[in-house]
């Protein structure tokens, strides 16, 4: 907290020049904001871009975590007080993917909730691998 009250860290902003300040080694500062000296829309502004950034992290990071699967492959989730479930990732979605199960059902899905199946014998109960024996 600062002497007048918090103080936040926000950045990177322009300085008059309309140059961006940087550090020694040519990275952004974060600059001091004085939270007690902004007007009511300067707060709202300030908290507007605040949750428009957090948005943009949240969804960065659902991208790259979409981007471990492909579709056509095979994949685990379990839905809250529910079994797991097995199914098939067959698309792309802009926040989640979307898998359709071995009943048939389609589910769109976090991205931060799927597994992979590594053994898929295993896993679908060998529904559709045939043991063939050696005469």
């Amino acid at each position: 907290m600062g002497l007048l009250g918090p103080t936040f860290f926000v950045g990177p902003h322009r300085m008059p020049s309309g140059r961006r300040p940087s550090d020694k080694r040519g990275g952004a500062v974060a600059s001091k904001i004085d939270i007690d000296s902004l007007t009511e829309a300067e707060l709202i502004d300030l908290n507007n871009r605040i949750v428009e950034r957090l948005r943009f992290l949240h969804q960065a990071r659902a991208h790259s975590r979409m981007l471990e699967f492909s579709v056509g492959d095979r994949v685990s989730f379990q839905p809250e007080g529910r079994e797991p479930l097995l199914g098939v990732l067959t698309r792309y979605n802009k926040r989640t993917v979307t898998v359709i199960t071995e009943q048939g059902q389609r589910w769109n899905v976090s991205p931060g909730v799927l597994r992979k199946v590594k053994d898929v014998g295993a896993a679908f109960g060998g529904a559709n691998v045939v043991e063939i024996r050696k005469k």
